[in-house]
């Protein structure tokens, strides 16, 4: 199950369709992966909470688009949370061109790869991952977000 919980409305007043399309890029990667049993949240918030959960457990005291918190093994199957802050993203999107939709789906595909160990601290980690963005959104009818290297990340 991919419980998505919208804590910022300019989510849905930007784009009414949030929910759908978080669960949409969640379940891709999900399927990708082989791992469709298992279940994760998603909360679409804004860059308050965001910078509060930043500061909090990674020690920046600054919002960012998404953060990703693995949960520990467990029964329920559960991956654990990606936190996307609105302003955040919406700026992002409109700094790159391209629809704040596309943009949140590459955003919660990137935050559940961190879940399921993904990462982009080497070159050769963010190639791997970059390049399982790309097929999952691909997927999803969404253009490469690496293509004019706008889709960095921090």
């Amino acid at each position: 199950m991919i419980d998505v919980e919208i804590e910022d409305r300019a989510w849905t007043d930007a784009e009414p369709d949030a929910e759908a399309l978080s669960r949409r890029a969640a379940e891709a990667v999900l399927a990708y992966e082989h791992l469709s049993d298992r279940n994760l949240t998603i909360l679409l918030t804004g860059d308050a909470a965001v910078g509060e959960l930043n500061a909090r457990f990674r020690q920046q005291d600054k919002p960012t688009n998404v953060l990703s918190f693995p949960a520990l093994p467990n029964p329920e199957q559960h991956l654990g949370d990606v936190a996307l802050a609105y302003e955040t993203c919406a700026r992002e999107a409109a700094r790159q061109g391209k629809p704040l939709a596309a943009h949140l789906q590459h955003l919660v595909a990137h935050g559940v790869l961190h879940l399921l160990g993904y990462d982009h601290m080497t070159d050769e980690e963010a190639s791997e991952m970059e390049g399982l963005e790309r097929v999952v959104l691909a997927g999803l009818g969404i253009a490469d977000p690496y293509a004019a290297g706008e889709g960095d990340h921090d």
